[in-house]
C-alpha cells in the first residue's frame, strides 16, 4: 500500500466542474471565501514565460524560475562567504560546476525511479521531472571535487551554500505551480486547489492510487507547502549562522530540516517516485533527518572536548583572502599601469620603462612566481600530513599533538590538548602582543581576540566595512563575551564610521545580546572623543542602563 496520507473531500459542484472543463487555462480554489472572488473564478496560468522575437523559442516559467532561485541564491552565497573564510574567486568554479552537477543529478534521479521518463527524455527538461535529492548530490560530488581542486575546504562552503539551496527551493518550486504538478490527496482546505490537470492525472492514475483520490474534489498544493517551509528554514538558518558551533553545521542543519518538511509533505502528494511501494523521497527524508541529527551531537561533542579552530581562523584561509586582496589590489595597479602605457603612447612620449615594470609585476615572470608558491604550500600540507602518520606508527603521543595542532592552525580541523609542560612559559621577547595569542578572528576589515589579562574581548577596526563584513566579527565577539562572561572592548583608532542599518542591528542586536551574555561595560579606544560619542549615539539602545560606556586611551585602562 502506498504511504499517502488519503484524505476524503467534498466533490464540487457539476457547475464548477464544467467551468473547469471550458477553461483548462484556470486553476480553480473552490472553497476559497464564502462569496465569488478571483480564487473562485480561477487564476489564468500559462506554462510559456514568453517567445523570444523572431524565433519560435520559448521560455517557461519553470526554468525561468530556477534561473531567479539561483541568481538570488548566488547573491547571497558570495557575500557570506569570506566571513567563513572562504575566497569567494576561488569558489565561482566550485559553484558553478556545482551547479551543472546539480542538473544533472536532479535528472537522473527522476528517470531513475519513474516509470514515465526513460535517459532518452534526459533533456527534455520543459516536460518537468527533476528530484531536489538527485540535486543535492550532484551538487556535492561535482562543485565538491572541483573545490577540492580549488585547495577550498568543502564544510564551510557547504554551510554557505546551504540557505542558498532554501532559497532556489523555495523559488523554484512556484515551476510546479505553473506545471500544475507536485499536488496531493484530496482536501476541504480554503487552498485546495483543481485544474484540468489536475482532474485528469488523477482520473488516469486512480486505481494506482487505491481509488481513494477523487477527481471531482479539490488538491493540496504540495508545491506552496514546501515553498513556505524552504523560507522558514531559509530565516532560521540566516539568523543562526554566525552562531554555528563547527564547518558544516549549517549544512547539517539544512538537511535535517529540509527532511523533516519535506516527510510530511510527500505524504501528501499523489505524483510521488516510489520504490517497493514506499515513496523514495520520504524515505531520504526521513533518513536525513536521523543522520543529520545524530551527525550534529557527534561533532558537537567532539568540538567541545576540543581546542576545534573554524576554517576562517587558519592560517591557509587567511592566506588565501591575502591572495585575493593582494590580487585585487594587483589588478587595480595593472589597469592603472596599462592606462599609463597607453597614454604615453597617444602623447609619444617614452614608454620602456612603464612597459618594464608591467613585465615585472604582472608577465610571465610574476605568474610563475605565484604558481610556485601554490605548489610550496600544497607540498607543505602533503608534508605536514606523512609527519603526522609517522609519529602516530610511532606512538609518540606529544609530538603527534604538536603536529595535529599546527596542522588545524595552518590547514583546519580540531586541535588537541597539549601534554602540560613542567615549566611556565616567558616570553624571551616579554612582547605584548605576542602575550595576547592567537586572532579569534581575522580579516580585511577587523581582527577579533580575547585578551585573557584584560578579561576583555578586543575588536581591532582597520577600515569601514558593513553588511555582513561588519556584524560577522560582532557575532563572534558575542560568542566570547557568553563564553567568557567579559567585557567589550572596540579599537576605533583607525576610523570608525557605520552603515545607518547596521547601526540600528548593534543596538537592537548586539547590545542585547552582549547585556544578556554577562556584558558589563563596553569600552572604546579614541583618539577624537566627541566625534566618537557623536557616532556613536544611535548605538546606545536601553541596554545603556545596563552597559557602562567608557572612552579610554589604551588597553590598559580597560577594567577586569
Amino acid at each position: 500500500m502506498h504511504l499517502t496520507l488519503l484524505h476524503f473531500a467534498d466533490q464540487v459542484s457539476d457547475e464548477v466542474l464544467q467551468k473547469i472543463q471550458e477553461n483548462p487555462d484556470k486553476v480553480y480554489f473552490p472553497n476559497f471565501g464564502g462569496s465569488d472572488n478571483i480564487f473562485r473564478e480561477g487564476i489564468t496560468i500559462n506554462r510559456e514565460l514568453l517567445t523570444i522575437p523572431g524565433t519560435n523559442f520559448k521560455i517557461y516559467w519553470y526554468g525561468f524560475l530556477i534561473a531567479m532561485g539561483l541568481l538570488f541564491a548566488m547573491m547571497y552565497g558570495f557575500r557570506k562567504m569570506k566571513s567563513v573564510g572562504i575566497d569567494p574567486d576561488r569558489a565561482t568554479d566550485a559553484v558553478l560546476t556545482g551547479f551543472i552537477g546539480a542538473i544533472i543529478g536532479l535528472r537522473v534521479y527522476f528517470i531513475a525511479f519513474s516509470d514515465r521518463l526513460t535517459f532518452k527524455d534526459f533533456f527534455n527538461f520543459r516536460e518537468g521531472g527533476l528530484a531536489i535529492y538527485g540535486g543535492i548530490i550532484g551538487a556535492i560530488l561535482v562543485g565538491g571535487t572541483v573545490a577540492k581542486l580549488r585547495g577550498l575546504k568543502l564544510s564551510p562552503l557547504l554551510d554557505v551554500v546551504a540557505p542558498c539551496f532554501l532559497i532556489g527551493q523555495s523559488l523554484g518550486r512556484w515551476g510546479n505551480f505553473f506545471n500544475q504538478e507536485a499536488f496531493g490527496a484530496n482536501t476541504n482546505a480554503p487552498w485546495g486547489m483543481m485544474s484540468s490537470k489536475t482532474i485528469s492525472y488523477i482520473a488516469q492514475n486512480y486505481d494506482e492510487l487505491g481509488g481513494k483520490v477523487s477527481s471531482f474534489a479539490p488538491v493540496h498544493p504540495c508545491f506552496l507547502y514546501e515553498s513556505l517551509w524552504c523560507a522558514l528554514c531559509f530565516v532560521v538558518l540566516h539568523l543562526y549562522f554566525y552562531h554555528r558551533k563547527f564547518d558544516g553545521e549549517i549544512f547539517l542543519m539544512y538537511i535535517g530540516l529540509y527532511g523533516l518538511g519535506r516527510f510530511f509533505i510527500e505524504g501528501t502528494r499523489t505524483d510521488s517516485l516510489y520504490i517497493a511501494n514506499i515513496k523514495i523521497s520520504q524515505l531520504v527524508a526521513g533518513a536525513c533527518v536521523f543522520a543529520s541529527v545524530i551527525l550534529i551531537i557527534v561533532f558537537r561533542s567532539s568540538v567541545k572536548r576540543s581546542n576545534y579552530k573554524f576554517f576562517y581562523q587558519t592560517e591557509l584561509s587567511k592566506r588565501q583572502l591575502a591572495a585575493l586582496e593582494e590580487y585585487e589590489a594587483g589588478e587595480k595597479a595593472r589597469k592603472e599601469l596599462k592606462s599609463k602605457i597607453s597614454e604615453a603612447k597617444k602623447k609619444g612620449e617614452s614608454f620602456a620603462e612603464l612597459e618594464k615594470e608591467y613585465n615585472e609585476r604582472f608577465g610571465d615572470a610574476a605568474k610563475e612566481r605565484a604558481k610556485v608558491k601554490a605548489d610550496e604550500l600544497r607540498a607543505e600540507k602533503k608534508a605536514l600530513k606523512e609527519k603526522i602518520k609517522a609519529a602516530k606508527a610511532s606512538g609518540k603521543s606529544d609530538e603527534l599533538a604538536i603536529l595535529k595542532n599546527e596542522y588545524a592552525d595552518k590547514f583546519g580541523g580540531m586541535a588537541v590538548d597539549m601534554p602540560e609542560s613542567s615549566e611556565d612559559y616567558k616570553s624571551i621577547l616579554d612582547d605584548p602582543d605576542e602575550q595576547k595569542g592567537e586572532k579569534d578572528y581575522s580579516s580585511e576589515y577587523c581582527d577579533v581576540e580575547y585578551l585573557k589579562e584584560h578579561e576583555t574581548v578586543l575588536v581591532t577596526w582597520k577600515k569601514f566595512c558593513k553588511g555582513d563584513d561588519y556584524r560577522a566579527p560582532l557575532e563572534k565577539a558575542l560568542d566570547i563575551i557568553k563564553e567568557h562572561k567579559c567585557s567589550y572592548t572596540a579599537d576605533t583608532r583607525n576610523g570608525f564610521e557605520n552603515d545607518p542599518e547596521d547601526t540600528k542591528w548593534v543596538a537592537d542586536h548586539f547590545m542585547k545580546k552582549a547585556s544578556e551574555y554577562g556584558c558589563k561595560c563596553i569600552y572604546f579606544i579614541i583618539d577624537d572623543e566627541n566625534n566618537l560619542k557623536d557616532e556613536l549615539e544611535g548605538q546606545q539602545n536601553d541596554s545603556a542602563d545596563i552597559i557602562e560606556f567608557k572612552y579610554i586611551k589604551s588597553i590598559d585602562e580597560v577594567e577586569k
